[in-house]
């Protein structure tokens, strides 16, 4: 039975993994709307079936439909995918679905966090996300995991942990006044403190130029292994990016974790910025509340936002002369996994996000 605690997850020695820890599963919602995914969103759910059955060769993978999908998806996705049926508002489930915890016990337990769709009515990218506020609940009831219910709006794809007391974050996005400027800087780091179970909170003023989502982490670092970060790069001074990687390169050269180890920085080369096309953006339907996308609109592409598995790590590719660069990068940090390029990643990214963003690990806990 599913419990809402008032304790917090530091109090009962419960932590947030690092991305490259044990994973029992991992939960996606399924793209639907037709003002976010062009065409019916039918190019994203043929993307959406290529990830999930590479996953679930790795863990177990259920993927979140509503009614009205709800046969589609079960006959688009293989038998190896769970397929359950759940109201949602869009597919962004790194940030909508719960944070899974673990203990030294190999316990498992979730983090909801307060959500607002990347900014509510200042900035937010669609209206309503009121489904979207109650899908970490019903994931960890499903489960019959404990939950703790923070009320600091926060989005996963915002927050990098490294499993050992460490969190690397930005204050465009939390800081944002459309989040959590009115808390100040130190009720937001006591709060990601108690529950994500850190000690050391290391803040980026910025995260990557032309991200929607007020400059998430995951388009810029992320940790590989405690004391270890993948930082994406340019050499190119006259690129826009240019500044903050050189920014954030300064600043994480500069700092230790929260173990007191000098973080070792590995660069990731980052690829070239996309656009919408007059087709892409001929294909979506227009709705009040909506972010607003047009021919021409500049769209962040980065290889940072992966997901790593128990035996596979999924790469968005996007026919870039560093793609193949960026996966040797990533099979010579990962040489256990298998690496596997998303060719048509685009598709997620004409929506706002990638690879990572649409993925939410269940991770197994130390003994599980």
């Amino acid at each position: 039975m599913s419990r809402t605690l008032s304790s917090t997850p530091r109090e009962d020695g419960f932590r947030m993994p690092g991305e490259f820890e044990p994973k029992k599963g991992c939960w996606l919602g399924w793209p639907e709307r037709s003002d976010v995914w062009r065409n019916g969103a039918k190019p994203a759910q043929k993307v959406w079936v290529e990830i999930c059955t590479a996953i679930s060769s790795s863990e177990q993978v259920t993927v979140c439909v509503s009614q009205s999908q709800y046969e589609n998806a079960r006959n688009m996705l293989p038998e190896t995918v769970r397929v359950v049926e759940m109201s949602t508002n869009d597919a962004w489930f790194r940030d909508s679905a719960c944070a899974f915890l673990v203990n030294d016990k190999g316990d498992v337990r979730g983090t909801d966090w307060a959500f607002n769709a990347y900014g509510g009515l200042n900035g937010g990218l669609y209206f309503p996300w009121d489904k979207d506020e109650k899908i970490a609940q019903k994931i960890l009831e499903i489960e019959n995991f404990d939950r703790y219910r923070s009320s600091l709006i926060a989005e996963m794809g915002g927050i990098q942990c490294d499993g050992q007391g460490t969190l690397l974050t930005t204050e465009q996005c939390l800081l944002n006044v459309n989040r959590n400027g009115h808390l100040g800087k130190a009720a937001v780091e006591q709060e990601l403190r108690d529950y994500m179970g850190v000690e050391k909170i290391i803040w980026l003023p910025r995260g990557c130029k032309f991200d929607e989502t007020d400059g998430h982490i995951d388009d810029l670092a992320c940790w590989i292994a405690p004391g270890e970060l993948l930082l994406q790069w340019t050499d190119d001074s006259s690129d826009p990016q240019y500044e903050i990687y050189q920014e954030a390169y300064e600043i994480l050269s500069r700092s230790t974790d929260a173990r007191g180890r000098k973080i070792k920085i590995h660069k990731m080369p980052q690829p070239k910025a996309l656009e919408w096309t007059e087709e892409e953006a001929s294909g979506l339907d227009v709705a009040q509340g909506t972010h607003s996308r047009v021919v021409g609109t500049k769209i962040c592409a980065s290889y940072i936002n992966y997901y790593v598995g128990n035996s596979v790590i999924m790469v968005p590719a996007y026919d870039d002369p560093m793609d193949e660069p960026a996966q040797a990068i990533l099979r010579e940090l990962f040489p256990k996994h298998k690496v596997i390029a998303i060719q048509n990643a685009r598709e997620i990214l004409l929506g706002g996000g990638n690879v990572a963003c649409i993925t939410q690990p269940q991770y197994a806990g130390i003994t599980s």
